[in-house]
């Protein structure tokens, strides 16, 4: 049990920042817009943070200016994609590229600096034998993110407007007909993911790391992607994904700690493995996807053609 502890604890550390955007964009697709850059949104986000936190001295505003970042660069994929109607898919590949680059060439002052831990404990809960260390002894942003979880939820079914924005990616057409600004709605929700992307990209330069290398957020955009689509558009199924793909990547770390003997590169790899894995199981019921999908994930919206 001793052992167990840490192994929980640092499980909800690692998975905290693929809640948090996967949160965001759940938000984008339940709206109907399918964006795949939230790889270089974190990043931008993550150097931004990092850079405005460490200089100033207040991780505060690094999580603020991550945000901001990260809603900067969801404006630019609304912009290419509900304005100028680009292909989503395209679009937010792109971005993904850009912000790959944007935040090597922004950080290259930032390598190896590192930042004190931001270590916190809720007061007498964290003494509690066992889930104390386990679960109350976590960033104030972990706890932070399970009340968005729930947020979320009760706002897409128990609200007029979760209900006009699940309407929104289900059938554009008739929620503009009914007098709805489907762009707008649309933009809304981007901006939304952007500063949920951006809070996951800042809380691992600021919190999980804590410091900046390049390529830092590691292909977590991409299983955020992924654990929307695992999680079948759902808040409370995306919290339980994000915690077994952060126990899963803490695993690997476990195993290297008590010696087995396995190519640490096969360790590494267990993260992406089971995201595959996962994928490809559920692709063998396409069905069963397509019923849960929003209805015009990734279709561009043009009032003037109804």
């Amino acid at each position: 049990m001793d052992q167990l502890a840490p192994v929980i604890a640092a499980s909800v550390n690692a998975g905290t920042p693929l809640l948090l955007a996967a949160l965001g964009l759940l938000i984008n697709e339940r709206a109907g817009v399918l964006n795949l850059g939230a790889e270089g949104m974190m990043l931008v986000a993550a150097i931004v943070g990092f850079a405005v936190g460490y200089q100033s001295h207040s991780p505060l505003l690094g999580f603020v200016a991550g945000a901001l970042a990260g809603m900067v660069m969801a404006s630019l994929f609304a912009w290419l994609a509900l304005v100028l109607a680009t292909n989503q898919v395209a679009t937010g590949l792109a971005l993904s590229i850009f912000g790959t680059g944007l935040s090597a060439f922004l950080g290259q002052r930032f390598v190896g600096l590192a930042l004190p831990n931001q270590a916190s404990a809720i007061p007498w809960l964290s003494e509690l034998p066992f889930f104390g260390p386990a679960l109350f002894r976590q960033h104030w942003l972990s706890y932070a993110a399970l009340l968005l979880c729930g947020a979320i939820a009760w706002f897409l079914y128990k609200t007029r407007a979760g209900l006009v924005l699940r309407a929104v990616g289900e059938a554009p057409e008739s929620a503009h007909a009914l007098g709805y600004s489907v762009r707008g709605i649309r933009l809304a929700a981007l901006l939304f993911g952007g500063a949920c992307c951006g809070l996951a990209g800042a809380y691992l330069s600021l919190v999980y790391t804590p410091m900046w290398v390049e390529g830092l957020v590691s292909g977590r955009g991409w299983i955020a992607l992924a654990l929307t689509t695992f999680a079948t558009w759902r808040p409370a199924r995306v919290l339980l994904g994000a915690l077994l793909f952060g126990g899963v990547t803490i695993v690997q770390f476990y195993l290297q700690g008590i010696g087995v003997t396995i190519p640490s590169q096969f360790l590494s790899m267990l993260p992406y493995a089971a995201t595959i894995v996962v994928l490809a199981l559920m692709s063998r019921n396409p069905d069963w996807i397509r019923l849960n999908m929003p209805a015009s994930l990734g279709k561009p919206f043009r009032p003037g053609s109804i």
